[in-house]
Formats: structure tokens, sequence, C-alpha cells
């Protein structure tokens, strides 16, 4: 999860100066303060370091993240609509590659919280009913008895929904894990005709 957030803050502070509030750091320099806090604070046991807290830091991290990629895709389409001097082709291919991928990191952090009570429910034995239902989950005879999603299964569920728009092999049980996929699905679509449609007119 650190590697992933530290990528996409990577990844926003590489972009041009596109934001509509100044400064353009501001949104990446609030994410990675909060990501040296949640390190920095992390318990002795792997209960401990998922308080109640560090949760809340998480969300606002979060949240933080999901803004600043909200407002980068506004602002990626308002410059492709008015002919940006700075729209050309490299520039454009390396802005919506980013803000692209930053919207698969947001959204597997998203449901990596949200589902089965979050990270805090999942360790303790607490978890809540899933919100996702993996294949691994359905495959017994090849899937331990103690198989819980991890991280990973969370940013290849994002990553799959961002590329074919739909859910692949991880269904959604719940309204809200609904909605997400359908709002993470909608701004993707976005970017990628968007980029497409600007990159055909560059060509020609």
């Amino acid at each position: 999860m650190a590697l992933a957030v530290v990528t996409a803050i990577a990844m926003q502070f590489s972009l041009p100066n596109r934001h509509l509030l100044s400064p353009t750091f501001l949104f990446p320099a609030v994410e990675s303060l909060i990501l040296v806090a949640l390190l920095s604070g992390r318990g002795a046991s792997h209960i401990d370091s998922w308080s109640a807290t560090r949760h809340r830091i998480i969300m606002g991290l979060v949240i933080v993240m999901s803004a600043d990629n909200v407002l980068a895709v506004v602002e990626l389409v308002r410059d492709i609509l008015n002919g940006s001097n700075g729209d050309n082709g490299p520039v454009l291919l390396a802005t919506g590659g980013a803000v692209w991928s930053t919207n698969i990191i947001s959204f597997s952090m998203w449901f990596w919280m949200l589902d089965r009570g979050g990270p805090t429910a999942r360790a303790s034995g607490r978890a809540l009913a899933p919100s996702f239902a993996f294949a691994t989950m359905e495959s017994g005879k090849y899937t331990p008895t103690d198989w819980e999603p991890q991280y990973v299964d969370y940013l290849y569920l994002a990553f799959t929904n961002a590329t074919a728009f739909s859910p692949t092999d991880t269904m959604p049980l719940t309204r809200w894990a609904k909605t997400l996929m359908l709002a993470q699905s909608s701004i993707s679509l976005v970017i990628a005709l968007m980029v497409i449609a600007r990159a055909v007119s560059i060509l020609k």
C-alpha cells in the first residue's frame, strides 16, 4: 500500500502546472505528510498498527488523493478541449497515463479500506460480510481455508475495472461497492476517450 501511494505521489509531482487550486504541489504534499505520519506511527503488533486513529489518517489520505485526481481529470479535459499550448503528444500521453494510474491506486485504496469493515476488522477476525466476491473465494479446491484478500487483490480489482470498464473476475456485492466501481469506470472512460480523441487529432 505504501509503495502504491509513493508511486501516485511521484506521478502527481511530475505532472505539468495544471491545478485549478494553487500551488500545484499542495495535494501531493499533503499526501506525503499523511503518509509519513502513517508509517512513523506503526505499532509493534499488526493489530495495534491499524488503530482507529490510523484508520482515519489513511482515509484522509485517500480522500485527498481522490480529490486531487478528480481535479486532474477536469483540468486534463479542459486543456484538451481548449487546445492548450502544452497539449503536445508526449505531454498528453504522460499526463493522461499519470492521471489514469493514480485513479487506479486511489480506488484500490477505497476498496481495501472499506471491504469487510477495513483492514482492522479483517486483521482482528471481526470482518463484516464481504462487499466483493473474489474468484479465489469460489474455488475452494485450490484456496487455503484461511485465505483473505490483501492489498494486491484490490489493486488488481481496480486495474481490471479501469481497463475493462466493468467487473471481470471479481463481482461487487453491495451498493457502495457498485457505486465506487461505477465512478472509477466513468473516470477511466473519460480519460481514455479524451486522450485517444486528442491523439488522433494530433496524428492527423
